[in-house]
């Protein structure tokens, strides 16, 4: 019962928005682990909605380079440690620097990186010497590049601070229109923050714990509404179509149907009502595809239709392969001392 102390009970409330006394509890049944006190709260239905995972303070840019003929799309992450430098002309030129060369030597990650050549020189003793001008720690944390050879690419960049790039297939007749679409999409997914392409790439065990969680949320509503004596909320079987078997869809439909029987409707109009029903009874059980896959969300340049709709309205034959999306400072500590320590970390001091 030693799990619970102040320090712990406040990043939990902060994370969690769940009460003191919750959090406490959590955390005493969880031996401390914040990770698994999250999920506690979260199948106890306590925990109110998704705050952002721990506080982020790192500044810097995102920055987004698409070569010539939009096959190859390179996005780097480039930070300082205030504001101030971020917005400094030199900075942002840095940056666009960093993303051609990240381009041009197909690197990876930091490491990698500081080992290149540039100007003559090692990119890190390049870097240490824009430190020394600009008077600020720098890091270029994390690079991606994505490329194909049967189709296109392109991303979006949304204020230097969140940035997605975006990889489709498709025939040479569509190339152009899919180049257009592709930003469109990015732009979407820099708002709707999706984490995986279709619900088909759900994790296994992140479906299970969200399928016990979301169905806590709303018996959690549900109880509220009662006193209001307001209409219920339908509570979900499922979370995903993922899990929609035809067993389980089969099985809806029988369970609809008895009850449409039951009530006396007509058999002739028992298949028409049905289809409405088992249409709105996917659209209930799958309610983390629209959270997370960014085919299943609503598409916020038109709401009338999907991203995978909206995709197929352009050409038949764009398919979306690969996704990226960075968040500026996404991992890094509020903590002053903790950027500070993985720049050293990572300039190698």
């Amino acid at each position: 019962m030693a799990g619970a102390t102040p320090k712990l009970i406040k990043e939990l409330r902060e994370k969690s928005g769940a009460g003191m006394l919750d959090c406490k509890n959590a955390l005493n049944e969880c031996d401390g682990n914040i990770d698994d006190a999250m999920k506690f709260l979260r199948e106890a239905g306590l925990a109110k909605a998704a705050k952002k995972s721990g506080n982020v303070a790192a500044e810097g840019l995102i920055t987004i380079l698409v070569n010539e003929d939009s096959t190859k799309v390179t996005m780097t992450e480039v930070n300082s440690q205030t504001d101030f430098v971020a917005k400094n002309d030199q900075f942002i030129n840095l940056t666009k620097e960093i993303t051609s060369h990240v381009q041009a030597h197909g690197c990876t990650e930091s490491s990698e990186l500081l080992k290149t050549t540039i100007n003559g020189t090692t990119f890190e003793e390049y870097l240490n010497g824009k430190i020394a001008t600009i008077g600020e720690n720098i890091v270029a944390r994390k690079m991606v590049t994505i490329s194909t050879d049967n189709g296109v690419v392109n991303g979006y960049v949304h204020m230097g601070k969140v940035g997605v790039i975006l990889a489709a297939t498709c025939s040479d007749a569509a190339k152009e229109k899919a180049v257009d679409l592709l930003k469109k999409v990015a732009m979407h997914a820099a708002s709707m923050k999706p984490t995986v392409i279709s619900y088909k790439d759900l994790d296994a065990d992140f479906i299970e714990s969200e399928n016990k969680a979301i169905i806590a949320d709303i018996e959690k509503e549900n109880e509220e509404l009662v006193r209001l004596k307001k209409p219920l909320k339908n509570i979900p079987q499922f979370v995903t179509r993922q899990q929609l078997t035809e067993e389980a869809i089969e099985a809806a439909k029988k369970e609809m149907r008895d009850e449409l029987l039951a009530q006396g409707k007509p058999e002739k109009i028992i298949e028409n009502i049905l289809a409405g029903k088992i249409a709105r009874w996917i659209e209930d059980n799958s309610q983390l595809d629209k959270t997370h896959a960014l085919l299943s969300q609503t598409y916020v340049m038109d709401d009338s239709m999907s991203v995978e709709e909206a995709i197929k309205a352009v050409d038949s034959s764009i398919e979306i392969v690969e996704y990226v999306r960075f968040e500026l400072g996404e991992g890094i500590e509020k903590k002053e001392e903790d950027f500070a320590a993985e720049v050293a970390a990572q300039m190698g001091k």
